[in-house]
C-alpha cells in the first residue's frame, strides 16, 4: 500500500479489518484522512491483540490511551486507542465507550505501556480500567478530590495549597477563589473586545459626538 494512504484505500483497510476480527472490531470510518475503528468493552483486548499480530496490519506500537468525556451521554466516557504500524507505516484508532461505573479491561496483557497511561485516564477522568496491576493516581497528589478533565470538575478545582510558616510545611485548604468562567484575558495593547468592560482610557479613542 503507497504512502500517503487515500481516503478510499483507508476504508477498504478498516472494513476488512472488521470482517476479519471475528467481531472484536464492529464498525470501520474514516475522518479527516485518519482511520477510526470501534470495539466492544467486554473485547477491547482481543481487538488490540488482533491489530497487534495479524500479518497484514501488525500495529507493534501503542502511542497513547486517553479518554473523552460527553456528560450529556448515558456512558460518558470514549476510551481512545492510538496504534501505530511501523513495519506498514499506518496508524489507528480504536474507539469504546464506557461510564463511571463499568471498567474498561487492561490494555496491559497486549501492551505493557499502557500502565501509565491508564494510571493517567483514571487520575484526569476517573475511568477505572480491570485487572490493572496498580492503579493509581499518577499526575495529582495523594488524596486529591475528583478528577479535573472531566467537564464537570470546577476550574477551581475544590481546595488549595499554601506553604505554613509556623507548621513549616505545605497545608491544604477548602477553597477561597470565586470561579468565574467569564475570563476575558484583555491586552492593554490590543483593547477590550465587544461585551467586556472597557480598559481606562480607551474612552479617548471613542469618535467624539
Amino acid at each position: 500500500m503507497s504512502w500517503p494512504v487515500s481516503a478510499a484505500d483507508l476504508q477498504a483497510l478498516g472494513q476488512a479489518m472488521v470482517a476479519n476480527s471475528a467481531g472484536a472490531l464492529t464498525a470501520a470510518h474514516v475522518t479527516y484522512d485518519e482511520l477510526s475503528l470501534s470495539a466492544p468493552l467486554p473485547r477491547i483486548v482481543e481487538a488490540l491483540t488482533f491489530l497487534r499480530d495479524h500479518p497484514d496490519y501488525r500495529f507493534e506500537v501503542l502511542i497513547d490511551l486517553t479518554a473523552v468525556d460527553y456528560p450529556e451521554r448515558e456512558k460518558r466516557f470514549e476510551v481512545v486507542y492510538h496504534l501505530l504500524s511501523m513495519s506498514k507505516n499506518l496508524r489507528v484508532r480504536i474507539k469504546l465507550v464506557t461510564d463511571e461505573d463499568t471498567p474498561v479491561p487492561t490494555a496491559t496483557p497486549a501492551y505493557p505501556c499502557a500502565n501509565w497511561y491508564e494510571r493517567e485516564a483514571f487520575d484526569m477522568y476517573g475511568v477505572f480500567f480491570e485487572g490493572h496491576p496498580d492503579l493509581r493516581r499518577i499526575l495529582t497528589d495523594y488524596g486529591f478530590h475528583g478528577h479535573p478533565l472531566r467537564k464537570d470538575f470546577p476550574m477551581s478545582g475544590y481546595v488549595e495549597l499554601r506553604y505554613d510558616d509556623e507548621l513549616k510545611r505545605v497545608v491544604y485548604e477548602p477553597i477561597k477563589m470565586t470561579e468565574w468562567r467569564n475570563w476575558d484575558f484583555l491586552s492593554p495593547w490590543e483593547g477590550a473586545e465587544r461585551g467586556f468592560a472597557a480598559l481606562p482610557g480607551d474612552e479617548k479613542a471613542e469618535p467624539k459626538a
